[in-house]
Formats: structure tokens, C-alpha cells, sequence
């Protein structure tokens, strides 16, 4: 069999993918066609995908050698079965080489759904592991990230589950956890409404060690930039004096190295029998806890403003009981403050919130497209009234 190379764009990455046979029939013109199509996406870090590929000789192990004297950093092989990473194993390529095997595939039907998101889907596959199948394309950078993310917080005495494997579900990626009969926190507050305020006292508490843990700087992201980059997305949206006013408050706010979860809502925290932990750590960084307050009131909110039943179809609780608790976990966080401390916190909230809720509209696309228009012109009202009286966003 021939080879064939196809490639293909994974959001700002090139996709070299190899299939048949590389041997010395052909490594000169396989050689060739990788160089080409390296050279027509110069704006591009590339990768190579060998899961069609069934035999390289060593004529094309020196394909992969001249490639890595060239690339300014590791060339990445993903997707390699077991005989060829012998092969390179033993020719010392897994030394030269960033060399990822082939990912094993699996079936979620029949298997009982336990959780749902905006990208993914997480399923128990038995006593023992859950996967969490992504429904976004191109999202193996996405996984492999949250992976790293993972571990840095491990290390650093977060509560999180660490995935142990990337599987294919079909036509898509999973992430695979050991989470013994465990639920999320959104789940057990629905089976359990007699012990709500328990159940939130304990995530309170959660969200609190989290924001307590200091990492190193530049470990992770900082919320901030991450913040600027939503309002380079959603700029042509808004208008010009209002991104200025926005940019100007966040350059205001100091560096904070303490953790940010990212997306702190319920669904996010498992509860098992030793101790209540986060997942989805792909958008951990580092910055003042606003940060996941904004992200708190656009799940359990902002989407409910214009859209009541909104919560009802994602948490499984109707508008006035997500609401409430989203208040009962911000007054639980900050304690005894007054009323007007805690409308400041409420107002600066909500800033940010509106932020990612502009960004998750009109970049990203969620909710309902018939909604999106009123949703953008009720989000910029408040957004300009909001600025009017906000001078600071730090909580």
C-alpha cells in the first residue's frame, strides 16, 4: 500500500496525517509532500498524525530525523500504534521524537449518563471511571491542557480529579477518570433538596481552598490577560469608550498569583466518599476570585435574564432557585459584609460577567441564536449603566 498524506487545520495547529506504507519506494516523494505543506502554513506549528499509518521503514525514520534537525522544537508523532513505537523505541526516536501512541477506543452506549455541559458529556463507564466525552472538534489540545492543568494543581494540594487516559468515543475525544461513586455537586443538591445548605456550605468551602492556593509566576495564565483577550474578540461589538473603560479597569487590578478555577459552577464538582473535588481544570489560572464570581452569575444568571427555563434545562432547577444559589454562595463566601460591600462585589461581578457572557454569545455562540441579538443589546444597557458606578472590579 502507498502513502498518502492528507492535512488539515486544528484550530492554529497543522495536521500532517500519514497513512499505508513509508519505505524507500517512496520516502523521497512522502519527504516532500510533508516539507511542502509545512512551507504553504508558515503562520502554523505543525504535528504529525501517524493513525493510518501502518509500516515506516528506515528510509522513513530519516524522513522524522531531517524534520527534527529543521523544527525549531520536538516534532510531535501522535497516534502511533504499538508496532511502530517498538520501532521507534528501539531505534531511540521516542528520544528524538515527541512520541504520542495511538489512543484506544471505546463505547459509551448503555452506559448511564451522569453530567452535561456546554462541551462535553460525561458518562460512567463502571464502578470505577467516568469519561467526560468533549463535543467540540479538534479539542485533543484542549484535553491534553486540562491534563497539565490538572497536575499543577494536584501539586499544589488542589482537590481535582487527574485524567489517566485519552480515549476516542466514536468520532470524538474523552478524557477518562477513576471517580468511585461519585456525583456532581449540582446532582446531589437535586436529590438532596432537605440538605441544600449543606451541600453548598461544603462547595463554598471548596471554592475557598482553591482560591487559597498561591502558584509561581507565569505558572498559569492570568485571568486578567485572558479578560483582555475576550475584549479583543467582542470589541466590534461595543462600543469604543466602553472597551477603553473596561481595558482601563482591569489593567487597574494588581497582579494576584492565587488559583482561579475558571468555571466554578456545580457540575464542576464531584462529590465521593473521602472529599469534594474540582474537574475540567483546562481554564485554571491565576487572579483575584471576581474572576469566578463572573463565571458563577453567567451560569447560574445571565442566561436565565432573558431566557427563564434557561436553568432549568442545563442545571435541572428552575430560574428562582439558580439564582438563589448563586446569592447564597457569594454571601457564604464573603461573609459577614454589609449590604453595600456586598452590592459593590454584586456590581463588579457582573462587569466581568458580562464580559464572558458577550464573548460566549457572539464569539463562541451559545445559547440560543433566536435570543442572541436581544442578549447583546440587554448585556451592553447594563454593561453601560453598570460603568457608571463601578470603579474597581477586585472583590
Amino acid at each position: 500500500m502507498a502513502a498518502n498524506i492528507d492535512n488539515r487545520i486544528e484550530g492554529n495547529q497543522l495536521v500532517i496525517s500519514l497513512s499505508g506504507r513509508i519505505d524507500s519506494s517512496n520516502a523521497a516523494e512522502v519527504s516532500g509532500q510533508i516539507l511542502s505543506a509545512i512551507q504553504a502554513h508558515p503562520d502554523l506549528s505543525w504535528i504529525l498524525d501517524a493513525d493510518r499509518l501502518d509500516y515506516v521503514s528506515s528510509a522513513g525514520l530519516r524522513i522524522f530525523l531531517s524534520l527534527s534537525k529543521k523544527s525549531p522544537s520536538r516534532v510531535i508523532l501522535r497516534n502511533v500504534s504499538s508496532l511502530i513505537y517498538e520501532t521507534l523505541s528501539i531505534t531511540g526516536f521516542t528520544e528524538i521524537l515527541d512520541v504520542k501512541k495511538q489512543l484506544r477506543s471505546i463505547s459509551v452506549d448503555g452506559c448511564p449518563e451522569i453530567g452535561r455541559g456546554a462541551i462535553g458529556t460525561v458518562y460512567r463507564l463502571d464502578a470505577d471511571t467516568i469519561v467526560k466525552v468533549y463535543q467540540i472538534p479538534d479539542c485533543l489540545p484542549m484535553i491534553e491542557n486540562e491534563q497539565k492543568r490538572a497536575k499543577q494543581a494536584f501539586i499544589r494540594g488542589i482537590p481535582t480529579a487527574i485524567s489517566y487516559d485519552i480515549v476516542r468515543v466514536g468520532d470524538k475525544y474523552g478524557s477518562v477518570f477513576e471517580m468511585v461513586k461519585a456525583e456532581n455537586c449540582n446532582d446531589r443538591l437535586i436529590k438532596d433538596p432537605d440538605h441544600k445548605d449543606d451541600i453548598i456550605q461544603q462547595y463554598v468551602k471548596l471554592v475557598k481552598a482553591v482560591h487559597a492556593v498561591e502558584m509561581k509566576p507565569g505558572e498559569l495564565p492570568d485571568a486578567r490577560e485572558i479578560y483582555n483577550g475576550y475584549l479583543d474578540d467582542i470589541a466590534g461589538i461595543m462600543p469604543k469608550d466602553m472597551v477603553r473603560r473596561l481595558l482601563s479597569l482591569l489593567e487597574a487590578m494588581p497582579e494576584d498569583l492565587h488559583t482561579v478555577h475558571g468555571d466554578i459552577q456545580m457540575k464542576n464538582v464531584m462529590l465521593s466518599e473521602s472529599e469534594p473535588l474540582f474537574i475540567d481544570m483546562e481554564s485554571l489560572c491565576t487572579g483575584n476570585p471576581v474572576f469566578d464570581f463572573a463565571g458563577l452569575w453567567v451560569a447560574y444568571c445571565a442566561f436565565n435574564l432573558e431566557e427563564p427555563t434557561n436553568s432549568m434545562d442545563f442545571f435541572g432547577v428552575d430560574s428562582e432557585t439558580s439564582f438563589g444559589i448563586y446569592h447564597k454562595v457569594l454571601a457564604l463566601y464573603l461573609g459577614d459584609v454589609s449590604d453595600d460591600k456586598l452590592r459593590q462585589a454584586e456590581e463588579r461581578i457582573m462587569v466581568l460577567g458580562y464580559i464572558r457572557f458577550l464573548y460566549l454569545l457572539s464569539v463562541l455562540h451559545l445559547g440560543k441564536p433566536e435570543l442572541m441579538d436581544i442578549r447583546i443589546r440587554h448585556a451592553l444597557d447594563s454593561l453601560e449603566q453598570l460603568l457608571q458606578r463601578v470603579d474597581q472590579l477586585c472583590i
